[in-house]
């Protein structure tokens, strides 16, 4: 498959995901540095973990990994595991949601909220939904013609990496986030949910490496490296967003705030 990455595409659109990155990076740490001359101060630990995600996040689209994506599948494969796993834990654990509620005005305080208590987030925010969503995308992109088009396509293509990246962010958030979260089961129950996700993330790898997703024409060997990366690679991302979901764990902080997100009446 070729032509699927950032430089089949040029200009201001390949590298539109690497100036958000920068400007989440900027506005991220503007933010954190005025948190931090209060009395709570703000996280160093939360400011380079989303600071890392940003970079992971630029590194994913530029090159070069973005050269190599747009004419080899394993290229693409580390762009996704880059953009679509890593990353998004390190924006994550940057706890951007709190950062954002402890800096706005009132208003702004208000329509975050507003958003945390809406029924499309507690409908797309539960584990199962999360997983679904992330897996199904990536099902879908490599098990269907989409792939193929979207290496025709530039707004397809900016389209298809939108969902890889915002799956990720909320596949970590629902799991692992130190945000508050609508709908966060305790610890033991989303430990199955990602089980699940790593079990079906290691089925999908399998079924590229045997050559029986029909979405993908590839060379063997391309084909075959790429799902190695996906599996080995998806394997550190999750075991980290595990580690991640332990270390971040904070029960009695989870059942004081969960009142507070409780969907919107009608």
């Amino acid at each position: 498959m070729h032509g699927h990455g950032a430089g089949a595409h040029g200009g201001v659109v390949a590298l539109l995901p690497v100036m958000v990155a920068v400007l989440a990076a900027g506005c991220y740490a503007l933010a954190a540095a005025r948190r931090r001359r209060e009395a709570r101060g703000w996280s160093h630990r939360r400011t380079a973990a989303f600071l890392a995600g940003t970079v992971l996040q630029a590194v994913a689209f530029l090159p070069p990994v973005a050269t190599l994506a747009a004419h080899d599948l394993r290229g693409h494969m580390i762009q996704h595991l880059l953009a679509g796993m890593l990353a998004p834990l390190g924006l994550v654990l940057g706890a951007p949601v709190t950062l954002v509620l402890r800096s706005a005005g009132p208003r702004g305080r208000r329509a975050v909220a507003a958003v945390l208590r809406s029924r499309y987030l507690h409908a797309v925010a539960g584990p199962w939904t999360a997983a679904a969503i992330n897996l199904g995308g990536l099902a879908t992109l490599y098990a269907t013609p989409l792939y193929r088009a979207a290496s025709g396509s530039p707004a397809l293509h900016v389209l298809v990496h939108a969902h890889v990246v915002a799956a990720g962010c909320l596949f970590a958030w629902v799991i692992a986030g130190p945000d508050p979260a609508p709908r966060r089961p305790p610890v033991p129950r989303r430990l199955v949910v990602l089980g699940v996700a790593i079990a079906a993330h290691a089925a999908l790898s399998q079924l590229m490496y045997a050559g029986l997703l029909p979405g993908l024409d590839a060379p063997a060997a391309e084909r075959q490296g790429a799902a190695e990366i996906m599996y080995y690679g998806g394997d550190i991302a999750e075991l980290l967003l595990a580690l991640a979901m332990l270390t971040t764990w904070r029960p009695s902080r989870r059942s004081r705030a969960a009142p507070a997100y409780a969907p919107a009446a009608h």
